[in-house]
């Protein structure tokens, strides 16, 4: 396989009760907004080891869907901002494509590359030969553990799951009639994906305490069209359960829930709820149609995700401290909240501190940008 880049131009501890050929991928327009560094004087000197023309590859263990697309965009106009190339890749989820995606990165020496969706199995023994070389890594939603081992020179980064669970899972809840526990179609995959097994973390007790009752669990086995193979399965399940015995769909991933509402859309099945995680232009779409019961998803801006993970990346070419690992803030976003124009460009008029972070950002990145953003 010869390694193509896709177009490049555009927690540890559980708080107590926040997946899938490299295809070209077209850069949405910017969605998330980075706030400027605080006080950043003008003409910060740039650390020597951040020099332009840095090569980084972005190496994405998912299917090409929305959430794919704006992190993609996220980190490439990021270090385009700072006068890095930048080329991203992505692998479908399939493992193998992924890893010798990574390997061929390395080979052709690029200085540095951000990671998404590594599996545990293979992490550690993919990444050690990019350490080995010196190239900066810092990944998203991998875990690095090989018989207790991980690479302390990569920093880990994720959505926090345990809060996007706990935001998503608090909207059933509130779904229970006199107490009752609440009877829930569960869209999840594992075990074996990190962000879903954290979030698993959360389902599990509530279903242990009474308060959840889980009726099926349904995960994709197509994941080149995890809508239409979630569409088939719930569409046939939903013949199963007559009118007034399901109370619920919640979707550990939004690409599984927009193929639960098209099979309640098509069964006419308007007394089930679909409450998800992760949030797209599509998945809004959904959720304001006439009568939809699409009625809210946490979410962390994927474009956001990625750009904090360029900014990490940069400072390690600087040599600058970065942390072992950090978590991205999660938001609810209520169909009540969303206006008739809302999209991802604009969600931040609506959803408070979205798309906004000052994370790792320095001064000196200002004066990147002055020069190389046009």
């Amino acid at each position: 396989m010869l390694l193509t880049a896709c177009a490049t131009a555009a927690p540890t501890e559980a708080p107590k009760v926040e997946a899938p050929a490299a295809e070209p991928v077209a850069a949405e327009p910017a969605a998330a907004e980075a706030a400027p560094a605080e006080a950043a004087p003008a003409g910060a000197e740039v650390p020597a080891g951040v020099k332009e023309g840095l090569k980084i590859a972005v190496v994405r263990n998912l299917p090409s869907d929305d959430h794919t697309k704006q992190f993609l965009d996220g980190a490439r106009t990021e270090g385009e901002s700072f006068g890095f190339v930048v080329d991203t890749f992505i692998a479908d989820n399939d493992d193998a494509k992924f890893q010798e995606l990574v390997a061929q990165a390395i080979e052709k020496g690029y200085d540095g590359m951000i990671i998404s969706h590594g599996k545990k199995d293979y992490s550690y023994d993919m990444l050690k030969p990019a350490i080995d070389k010196g190239m900066k890594v810092v990944t998203f939603d991998t875990v690095i553990d090989k018989d207790g081992q991980n690479l302390p020179e990569i920093t880990t980064t994720a959505q926090d799951d345990f809060k996007l669970a706990e935001l998503s899972l608090n909207e059933i809840i509130a779904l229970s009639k006199d107490g009752q526990p609440v009877r829930v179609i569960k869209l999840w995959f594992g075990p074996g994906t990190p962000p879903l097994d954290r979030r698993q973390t959360i389902y599990g007790p509530l279903e242990e305490a009474g308060k959840i009752t889980t009726l099926e669990t349904v995960g994709p086995s197509n994941f080149q069209d995890v809508q239409g193979d979630i569409a088939t399965k719930v569409g046939a399940l939903l013949a199963k359960y007559p009118e007034g015995t399901v109370d619920a769909i919640w979707g550990s991933w939004d690409e599984m829930a927009k193929g639960a509402y098209r099979a309640l859309k098509e069964a006419g099945r308007t007394d089930i709820k679909l409450i998800s995680i992760d949030v797209s232009n599509q998945d809004m779409n959904l959720m304001r149609e006439p009568d939809s019961v699409w009625l809210s998803t946490a979410a962390v801006d994927p474009k956001l995700i990625g750009i904090v993970n360029m900014r990490l990346l940069t400072k390690k070419f600087a040599g600058e401290e970065t942390p072992a690992d950090y978590n991205l803030e999660a938001k609810l976003i209520k169909k009540s909240d969303l206006k008739e124009d809302t999209t991802m460009l604009n969600l931040k008029d609506v959803i408070e501190g979205w798309g906004k972070s000052d994370a790792f950002n320095e001064p000196w990145m200002d004066t990147l940008r002055a020069k190389y953003v046009k």
